[in-house]
């Protein structure tokens, strides 16, 4: 974890992930990567709520920029080796990247980005990979790599797209401009604006209001909401049937 940059605390249902490279601005690293993952198959089952947030002045300043570099991050590598890796190995390793995103999603949990300061490129794409986005009015949202000659590949596109609609997300990735707190609460980005002194608070506050509903049914709440834009109105009514059925059966069947 040490080498990761995150701290990972559990206190109770709630867990907290903390990007912990205060001096580099959260920078993220292949070890970031994967240390999210193994935070994702390793999560105490009790966990209903995930919190993740930065130290210092910013969430996430993105991908460390020693990455670009011929010598890469020590023991890590770089792109250049990446980029030397056969097909199967390259598609692999994004897959890995990815896998430390994707479980942030799972239906059994609520996960809250707390952003504030910088929330770059790969910092941008893990906000967009939680369900809630409590936001500090400093907050500074820019997806980076279209400037980098890259694309955005940690499974933020889709989330931006269903979020803010394909032309605003167009315009924002194209040009790699920063997004501000008052655009990201206009434009769905953010659920929350609050000052940077009052993020803890409302982040604590969301917590408590999750973790107040019944743990099944918000997981089966959160399914139904997840697959409601692939389906149909009868297909959504059948799958709220099916849903429902569950819950009745376990509440008053004997």
């Amino acid at each position: 974890m040490a080498e990761s940059g995150l701290r990972f605390e559990v206190d109770g249902e709630i867990a907290t992930i903390t990007l912990d490279r205060p001096d580099k601005r959260n920078a993220q690293t292949f070890a970031t990567w994967s240390a999210l993952a193994g935070i994702g198959d390793n999560l105490p089952e009790q966990v209903r709520v995930v919190v993740v947030k930065g130290e210092g002045p910013s969430f996430s300043a993105g991908i460390d920029l020693r990455m670009f570099t011929p010598e890469g991050v020590p023991g890590q590598g770089s792109f250049s080796s990446v980029a030397r890796s056969g097909d199967t190995d390259f598609e692999h390793n994004i897959r890995k990247a990815q896998a430390g995103f994707l479980w942030l999603r799972r239906p059994e949990i609520v996960s809250i980005a707390a952003v504030h300061g910088h929330a770059i490129g790969a910092g941008f794409q893990l906000a967009l990979s939680c369900d809630l986005r409590i936001v500090a009015d400093d907050v500074k949202f820019c997806m980076k790599e279209p400037a980098l000659g890259l694309v955005p590949d940690l499974t933020g596109t889709k989330p931006l797209v269903e979020l803010v609609g394909l032309a605003k997300a167009i315009d924002i990735c194209l040009t790699a401009r920063m997004v501000h707190a008052e655009e990201a609460m206009r434009i769905g980005l953010a659920e929350q604006v609050v000052a940077r002194d009052d993020l803890d608070r409302a982040v604590r506050d969301k917590a408590a209001e999750l973790l107040s509903t019944n743990r099944d049914a918000a997981a089966a709440t959160k399914r139904l909401l997840q697959g409601a834009r692939a389906r149909t109105l009868e297909e959504q009514s059948v799958a709220e049937g099916l849903e429902q059925a569950v819950r009745i059966k376990a509440l008053f069947g004997g």
